[in-house]
């Protein structure tokens, strides 16, 4: 059986998102968190999204890397 890769699209998919590149560069601009904000604890999400990225994190599974991913492209302005 054939398993896709994860990638962010995919997890914007799975989020229920739109997931083409102008609308993840989008979203990523506009939630930008700040340094102590734990992704999954960020308001914007529904319960279901929050407990999506949790789970897979928590698991530290194949999504993991990919929710990693957004988690590091939502904190860029706080490296700054």
């Amino acid at each position: 059986m054939f398993e896709q890769q994860p990638t962010l699209e995919l997890l914007f998919e799975q989020l229920g998102l739109d997931s083409d590149e102008a609308s993840i560069e989008n979203f990523v601009k506009a939630h930008q968190l700040s340094a102590d904000q734990k992704l999954h604890e960020a308001a914007f999400w529904s319960a279901g999204q929050r407990d999506f990225l949790k789970s897979h994190l928590d698991k530290d599974d194949e999504w993991a890397i990919v929710v990693d991913e957004l988690n590091q492209q939502l904190h860029l302005d706080s490296t700054k």
